[in-house]
């Protein structure tokens, strides 16, 4: 019951994530993204992965917090990307 808590708190919150992205795609402007607040939550699901990791606990938890750290990763590159587009 604890691991099918964690994925829908993780499906939950990673489902913003890609909105997210495609948001920031079209918008070619890093003037409404935060580096610090990416930062933050990558640091947060590297946790939550290293969590799972060192308890040795390899379920479909651990899947969605790759998922969720790639997808937030996107959001990442997309923030140099466009802040190459600002510099323009």
């Amino acid at each position: 019951m604890k691991e099918a808590l964690e994925a829908i708190m993780l499906i939950c919150l990673g489902l913003s994530w890609p909105i997210s992205l495609v948001k920031n795609v079209k918008a070619k402007s890093a003037k409404n993204m935060s580096f610090r607040f990416i930062l933050l939550i990558i640091i947060g699901y590297i946790a939550g992965i290293f969590s799972k990791i060192i308890s040795h606990c390899f379920n479909y938890v651990l899947i969605i917090y790759l998922i969720n750290l790639l997808i937030v990763s996107g959001n990442l590159v997309i923030y140099f990307i466009n802040k190459k587009y600002d510099r323009i």
